[in-house]
């Protein structure tokens, strides 16, 4: 009988083994968005948040900003304006990051697209003329939005558009 139950539980051992049962289960899916507290805007297009317990800088997708912290790089033409404006805007706000197809930069900063409510803030700089569209595929979906704000803000000479 004990001989019986050793070679049942060696055959059950080996199914389990050849079937694999722990790889149909759903691999576990990082979130799509998080709510974070801004602590600063670190320049026109990175901002350092709380979010799920630590600190983290967050690089907006999709735009890029005239350089104010750059390290061996001169602030640029309109640098300061966008800063500011980013920082009055969300610094000390709790907004919602909503994550590109890649997370990360090489950086090492979180890659998203930031609201604030309903406010889109990667597409309100770029309306305002105070960034420029930057598209890294994959993470390129609101490419053409924001190319059309870019569009629309160099017409009328907004932002960085009218004085640099």
């Amino acid at each position: 009988m004990r001989r019986d139950i050793g070679s049942f539980i060696l055959l059950a051992l080996v199914a389990l083994v050849l079937t694999r049962p722990w790889e149909l289960l759903p691999a576990e899916e990082p979130p799509q968005s998080a709510w974070a507290y801004v602590v600063r805007a670190v320049d026109g297009d990175t901002i350092e948040v709380q979010v799920d317990g630590r600190r983290e800088d967050v690089r907006y997708i999709g735009i890029d900003t005239p350089e104010t912290v750059k390290p061996d790089t001169p602030v640029q033409c309109f640098g300061p304006q966008a800063h500011r404006f980013n920082d009055r805007l969300v610094t000390h706000q709790r907004v919602r990051l909503v994550f590109g197809v890649e997370r990360r930069d090489v950086y090492g900063r979180l890659l998203a697209y930031v609201y604030l409510g309903r406010r889109f803030v990667n597409a309100e700089l770029a309306r305002r003329g105070l960034a420029r569209t930057l598209t890294i595929p994959p993470n390129d979906r609101f490419a053409r939005r924001f190319k059309r704000l870019q569009t629309a803000a160099a017409r009328a000479g907004r932002g960085l558009w009218g004085t640099c």
